[in-house]
């Protein structure tokens, strides 16, 4: 990192964070000038009750009411699911946008806002790859827009960026605006509080995996290595904790404050992020969770590359609790690596992708599909790496000439 290099620092995102603050969310898009705001969630969301609590808000606050409830959303923020948002938004005839849940839901209504301003109704045909928009192109999209946090991981309620899943090319496509992010956003531990542990340990180590990106990512800055360095921190001190004692309301406060910082980190320095290329190839072929593959891949990552995380690996490991009189990186490095393992194993989550049935004679075709993902074209992972995580998660060895 060159500290005289010139970088740019933004969070348009203003954050209101506490117990209760769900409660504020009508005054809010009042004031924000929404006056027919559209409820996006999606099923577990609504059968957690969630939905009809931010509903019932609205019926004892006077002068708005939402103009409709759109919870047909599933993971990974399909494009159908997008098209299908799309068309009940102006159905409804709505004016502004109100997400409530984890990254799917809220990258959905990220995605609904950017192709109503665009006036695109499939976005298949618009999102084919990464789509980067910056000024002058990028101008404020006219939705008024909150997003109310139900998980810890993905930060993509103050996130500029929406990870969609074209269905048509079986590809994970990130949409990027600097208008796309919410203009609030609810950091409420009350309606995390019913998160299974899973999801809690899922979306947890997702946010791990922000703060290690974004710090050790060859574009990060002092600002974003802040940021980092603490939600790391945060994380590996408290995610247990959230994971095993649910109803611990300070931590999973702490958690999410972590998954926020770490976004932040993450966005502004987002170039080298090879454990997400990773995740993203496999969890569209395999199906499987974005934070689960980011668990299982994060410490394999990190073993077979670690030519990206040595120079900087020393105040990492401290941030993450390493004690150790050594000041040899390789010492450092395999250290972290072992408070991440530990952090895995103590929130029960696996050590491979055994449950998903990867066939391991399929590695060799995996790597191109790795190299053709959008997020690999700022960070070329090596063929032999990929390869070699993918041996690590599916338990077997195969030759590749």
């Amino acid at each position: 990192m060159k500290t005289t290099s010139y970088f740019e620092f933004a969070h348009r995102t203003i954050v209101k964070s506490g117990s209760g603050t769900h409660i504020l969310v009508p005054d809010l898009i009042k004031d924000l000038g929404g006056t027919r705001p559209v409820l996006f969630a999606d099923k577990g969301i609504t059968a957690a009750g969630l939905t009809k609590k931010i509903k019932n808000i609205f019926e004892i606050v006077p002068g708005i009411q939402l103009a409709g409830v759109f919870d047909d959303i599933d993971q990974d923020a399909k494009s159908s699911n997008i098209n299908k948002g799309i068309k009940y938004f102006k159905e409804c005839n709505g004016d502004s946008i109100i997400a409530i849940g984890g990254g799917s839901v809220l990258d959905t209504a990220k995605a609904v806002k950017w192709a109503y301003s665009r006036k695109i109704n499939h976005v298949e045909a618009a999102l084919t790859g990464n789509l980067l928009e910056t000024s002058p192109e990028a101008q404020p999209l006219g939705v008024p827009h909150i997003s109310i946090a139900t998980t810890a991981g993905t930060g993509a309620e103050v996130s500029s960026i929406a990870v969609v899943y074209n269905e048509l090319l079986g590809v994970k496509c990130n949409l990027m605006n600097p208008y796309l992010n919410s203009d609030i956003a609810i950091l409420d531990p009350d309606l995390t509080v019913g998160l299974p542990p899973k999801v809690t340990a899922f979306t947890g180590m997702d946010a791990l995996t922000h703060a290690v990106e974004g710090y050790f990512s060859n574009k990060s800055t002092t600002m974003s290595d802040a940021f980092a360095l603490h939600a790391a921190k945060l994380i590996v001190n408290n995610l247990k904790t959230a994971v095993k004692n649910g109803s611990n309301v300070a931590a999973r406060a702490i958690m999410l404050q972590a998954s926020t910082m770490a976004i932040t980190s993450f966005q502004l320095a987002m170039a080298a992020i090879p454990i997400h290329n990773l995740a993203h190839t496999l969890g569209a072929k395999y199906g499987i969770p974005h934070g689960l593959a980011n668990a299982v891949l994060m410490p394999r990552v990190l073993t077979h590359l670690p030519q990206l995380y040595l120079p900087k690996i020393k105040e990492f490991s401290q941030a993450i609790g390493v004690q150790s009189d050594s000041d040899d990186p390789q010492v450092l490095l395999a250290e972290s690596i072992a408070i991440i393992n530990n952090l895995r194993e103590e929130i029960d989550l696996p050590a491979d992708f055994a449950d998903f049935n990867i066939d391991p004679a399929h590695i060799p075709q995996l790597v191109p599909a790795v190299l053709a993902d959008p997020s690999a074209l700022s960070f070329r992972i090596p063929e032999d790496v990929i390869v070699k995580v993918c041996q690590d998660v599916v338990g077997s060895k195969v030759i590749v000439n």
